[in-house]
């Protein structure tokens, strides 16, 4: 096959290319430009997409033996990516960027292009796995090891997407593994850090950041009863679950600690309370996606038992889930067993059948027995 290796200049995209290549396909490695004006080098793990991750692409693909292209996708990443962030933000919401960028850029954007090209499929290093069955049919599942699966960023995947994807990690069963192939290889990658946090925001301030991009204006904290506790610098700037940096002058009554409840952006006002009222029993969801044939229940509207997942490396919980309405924005509707602390409109819900992903929806809506959110 024609592969199209995404490298990003770390150790897994690297590995995973020069798998491709023993595995006999004609590879090509490519790297994403994503910002028009790139920092010249990383901090420690912080950031990514940088001069100094395409050089370390180049070298990869040279040690590999394979051509080696940068591929300029930086308008349509601030488009996609930046700008909705900042716009989901403005609006309340807390969004997941990487899943985002997975959706519209490495497998959207980068995908359509690879495929008119005449490349085969895109291969990535991410730590999931894709199983193909004898009518053809594609599921995304996790990847062997629990510490390094990456399958909830992939669950906006589709299945016609998962037929051209890729991904040699999959079965690998740590990451030592990975880096010790590395430097068998002769890559120069082999003990290069993981890039963590936000790619865009590479010092981790995404408060900071935000207030650079967003008007935002003082308003007030209040307490589940709509009593002012506090005074914020800007609403926008927190997110629901949030306990560091709301600065209330008094304590609580009970004298415990108080989380961000609520987001009111028309209002510029923050709600903040007790622990116990972050405890979310009902999820409702929009823009859903099946990463695979969806289940037999999501056309008839039956319950279906489910795990899920709102955060990268979150533990799964157990629900119940059907879809509501047939038309062009089906809505998906999660009962949860167990409470889930800290939901905010804007995540990503990815729902799970054991090790299977079977689709994902942006969170709209989440309910308390304990507190309703306006």
């Amino acid at each position: 096959m024609k592969v199209l290796a995404a490298m990003s200049g770390g150790v897994d995209s690297a590995v995973a290319a020069a798998r491709a290549v023993e595995a006999g396909h004609e590879v090509v490695g490519v790297h994403l430009a994503l910002s028009r004006m790139p920092g010249t080098l990383r901090t420690g793990s912080r950031g990514c997409c940088t001069i100094e991750d395409s050089s370390d692409a180049w070298r990869a693909c040279e040690k590999l033996g394979i051509p080696f292209y940068v591929w300029d996708f930086s308008e349509r990443f601030k488009a996609d990516v930046v700008d909705d962030f900042i716009a989901e933000y403005a609006a309340g919401r807390t969004p997941n960027p990487c899943m985002r960028c997975n959706e519209k850029i490495k497998f959207e954007a980068l995908l359509d292009k690879a495929i008119a090209l005449g490349f085969d499929a895109v291969a990535t290093g991410h730590y999931a796995t894709i199983i193909e069955h004898a009518d053809g049919s594609r599921e995304l599942h996790r990847a062997a090891t629990w510490t390094k699966d990456q399958s909830y960023v992939l669950g906006v995947l589709t299945e016609q997407q998962l037929a051209h994807c890729m991904f040699p990690l999959g079965e690998t069963p740590s990451k030592e593994l990975v880096r010790a192939e590395a430097a068998e290889r002769g890559l120069s990658v082999a003990q290069k850090p993981d890039s963590h946090d936000i790619c865009f925001i590479p010092d981790g301030d995404t408060r900071g950041w935000l207030a650079e991009q967003i008007d935002m204006t003082a308003g007030p904290i209040v307490d589940s009863d709509g009593n002012q506790i506090g005074e914020h610098e800007g609403a926008q700037a927190y997110t629901v679950g949030q306990r560091r940096g709301l600065k209330l002058g008094r304590p609580a009554p009970d004298g415990k600690p108080r989380f961000v409840l609520e987001i009111r952006p028309k209002e510029n006002t923050v709600v903040a309370g007790s622990q116990e009222l972050l405890d979310i029993d009902l999820i409702t969801g929009i823009r859903l996606s099946w990463a695979g044939p969806p289940v037999a229940e999501a056309v008839t509207g039956r319950w279906f038992g489910i795990e899920l997942q709102i955060r990268a490396h979150a533990d799964p919980v157990p629900a119940r889930a059907r879809v509501e309405g047939q038309a062009a924005e089906p809505q998906l509707v999660v009962e949860l067993m167990e409470p889930l602390k800290g939901v905010a409109p804007g995540q990503t819900a990815v729902m799970y059948q054991g090790t299977r992903v079977l689709g994902q929806a942006t969170i709209e809506t989440a309910r308390s027995h304990n507190y309703q959110p306006v």
